[in-house]
């Protein structure tokens, strides 16, 4: 690895910067030096993953790997005009699979806004996959009793919402959705569920949705009573 120093790490980001304002918008980023150079650094990362057989460490692999690209996609981000950047959203997978997930919506809201699409191995669209492998790991997280952040969650949706995707997928971003809110705002949560259902029928939140009908009455009930007695 290529010790970083200040210096270097602000002409790449300048190089990068040049390079992607210079790529015509809709076109690729091919024949750019910044890009052609990441591109090849990244078959060679891409070589190693696929050398390792567990999940565990192909996450380590990748979160030892991404400072390594911060500074390309930072420039890209500050001088891009919406080039096809394959090692852009190839980053932006990455950094989902490593828990960056603020570090991945810089990259998904651009490339997003610019149409950019994954290379050919992920098989689908860039939104879905978004929507999926975001509500996958908050969905993930809260089977463990952790937390996700609900702010990402809502924005994933805003980023994604005029995007085609299949209706199990953003049932599941929507599930996601309700369980983070639930706490903080069931009636919100409550919508979010249905939400899901109303998308897909086997999502997963018939239980969820009655639970939280429920609480919600029963706090309605309580405020009312609550009103009487202060004779309001």
């Amino acid at each position: 690895m290529t010790i970083s120093t200040p210096a270097r790490a602000h002409f790449a980001r300048v190089s990068a910067a040049q390079a992607a304002a210079a790529a015509t918008p809709g076109q690729t980023m091919a024949g750019a030096t910044p890009y052609e150079l990441m591109l090849a650094k990244l078959a060679a990362d891409r070589r190693a993953l696929k050398g390792v057989q567990s999940v565990a460490r192909k996450v380590e692999l990748k979160r030892k790997l991404l400072p390594e690209y911060a500074d390309y996609v930072a420039g890209v981000l500050n001088g891009g005009r919406g080039a096809q950047d394959d090692v852009l959203v190839t980053v932006m997978v990455w950094r989902i699979d490593a828990g960056d997930f603020d570090g991945a919506l810089a990259i998904a809201a651009y490339a997003l806004e610019h149409g950019l699409s994954l290379p050919d191995q992920f098989e689908r669209s860039l939104a879905s996959l978004v929507a999926e492998q975001f509500a996958d790991a908050a969905l993930s997280s809260f089977m463990d009793g952790g937390t996700f952040d609900a702010a990402s969650l809502a924005r994933v949706d805003t980023l994604t919402r005029d995007q085609d995707m299949h209706d199990q997928v953003r049932a599941k971003l929507y599930k996601a959705l309700g369980y983070a809110v639930q706490e903080v705002d069931p009636p919100r949560a409550l919508e979010y569920l249905r939400r899901a259902l109303s998308l897909n029928d086997r999502v997963g939140v018939k239980k969820d949705i009655d639970r939280l009908s429920k609480l919600i009455e029963a706090t309605g009930r309580a405020g009312d009573s609550a009103a009487g007695t202060d004779g309001t």
